[in-house]
């Protein structure tokens, strides 16, 4: 049986952070990691952006490059079916076991989905993989719908639309982005999809995604394409369709080995799990955070600082996790940062600080009940989160310190 000092279940950045962590208090160590995807550990985050829109950035920049640089063995499309807490090992899809001194799970989320036919050009964006599939098909006049407003959908629109493909966005609030910002704010963010292009289909859901004019295998799409039906009954017809609906935390081997799992694998500030061998990292993590209390985190910073803060954990740093994470998105030049609870109904105080080329540049103060700031939006405002994170940690009440805090 194949045994590791260090074995990670999970392949994404959170490994290779956790795997580059380790190195630098154990050189020695062996680690392995077990990923279910079919390539090594990448930027995930360029799967949405750069790689769309910036020509300068290649597909060779993509990956991480972990198992060169820190020694470990990577086996992919290898799926973790179980573990074994007693034996210190865990079963992968053909029966075979691993063993471990330390485990981290670091199993990330998958994608929501809906109904629809299995074909390469139905997406529920989440992998390298499926960018490679989605930039087969969006070539200059192809028709491309978009499900979903948030992160992935929102990127994915914006990237496709400025590389001249034709895009319907839907999503199902009034204003896109008003679940998170103001309304002049998703107003504003509204008007730059508008302006670029991209037919906006507000207040609608899928109901599912049928192939058109299919004379084949029953689920089979064929070059004819593809019908969105949405709850209203209206269709819109894509050469591809491209779901960004949500995701939930990959918990299920953490709960039948019997950790504790709420709303993510809890962890301790130490990021160890209530087993002493067993640690969990990134999105399925809940963790206490010094800042905003027990959360759990699905963005990038979090994936690399936490990643990181496992691996040393395991290799017996003794440091606990104190980093409190930001999360960004960026379309057609506009980047946004942001530190905490983004709610519009939490009396959002919006505090506009100049311009530059891209536009306003804006700070929102997100505040509860009594006043006290629980989350901090930059727009278009750069080198700001530590300024973020102080303003959370001594959370000022007074509406006019508060609005001079980041100038």
């Amino acid at each position: 049986m194949q045994s590791y000092d260090y074995l990670i279940v999970g392949g994404g950045m959170v490994a290779d952070a956790a795997a580059r962590g380790i190195r630098e208090l154990d050189g020695s160590g062996t680690i392995g990691i077990l990923s279910a995807d079919v390539d090594e550990p990448y930027t995930r985050p360029a799967l949405t952006k750069k790689l769309w829109t910036d020509p300068d950035f290649t597909w060779d920049q993509v990956p991480l490059g972990t198992a060169d640089d820190t020694g470990a063995e990577i086996r992919l499309e290898t799926v973790v079916t179980a573990i074994d807490r007693d034996g210190r090992t865990v079963e992968i899809g053909d029966g075979e076991r691993v063993g471990y001194r330390r485990l981290l799970l670091a199993t990330g989320s998958r994608p929501h989905e809906v109904d629809a036919p299995e074909s390469d050009r139905v997406l529920f964006f989440r992998s390298a993989d499926d960018y490679r599939r989605l930039r087969e098909v969006a070539v200059e006049g192809a028709r491309i719908v978009v499900v979903g407003g948030g992160y992935i959908g929102a990127e994915l629109a914006a990237a496709l639309v400025q590389n001249d493909v034709t895009v319907d966005l839907v999503f199902p609030s009034a204003t896109l982005g008003d679940g998170t910002f103001p309304r002049q704010l998703a107003e504003r963010y509204e008007a730059l999809f508008r302006d670029a292009g991209v037919h906006l289909v507000p207040h609608r859901r899928v109901d599912e995604v049928v192939a058109r004019d299919a004379a084949g295998a029953p689920g089979v799409v064929l070059d004819a394409g593809l019908d969105v039906v949405l709850d209203d009954g209206t269709r819109l017809r894509g050469d591809a369709v491209v779901l960004g609906l949500g995701v939930s935390p990959v918990t299920d081997l953490a709960e039948h080995a019997g950790l504790a799992v709420d709303d993510g694998v809890v962890v301790d500030e130490f990021l160890a799990t209530n087993d002493d061998a067993i640690w969990a990292a990134g999105d399925i993590a809940s963790y206490p955070d010094r800042l905003l209390g027990r959360t759990r985190v699905e963005h990038v910073d979090n994936a690399q600082e936490m990643g990181r803060s496992a691996g040393r954990a395991m290799a017996g740093s003794g440091q606990a996790y104190r980093h409190t994470p930001y999360f960004y998105s960026q379309v057609f030049g506009v980047r946004w940062e942001a530190i905490g609870t983004l709610d519009p109904d939490l009396d959002p105080l919006v505090v506009e600080i100049g311009d530059d080329d891209s536009g306003p540049r804006t700070v929102v103060y997100y505040r509860d009940e009594s006043g006290t700031p629980v989350g901090v939006l930059l727009w278009n405002v750069a080198d700001a989160t530590d300024a973020a994170r102080l303003v959370l940690a001594d959370r000022p009440s007074d509406e006019a310190e508060l609005r001079g805090r980041i100038s």
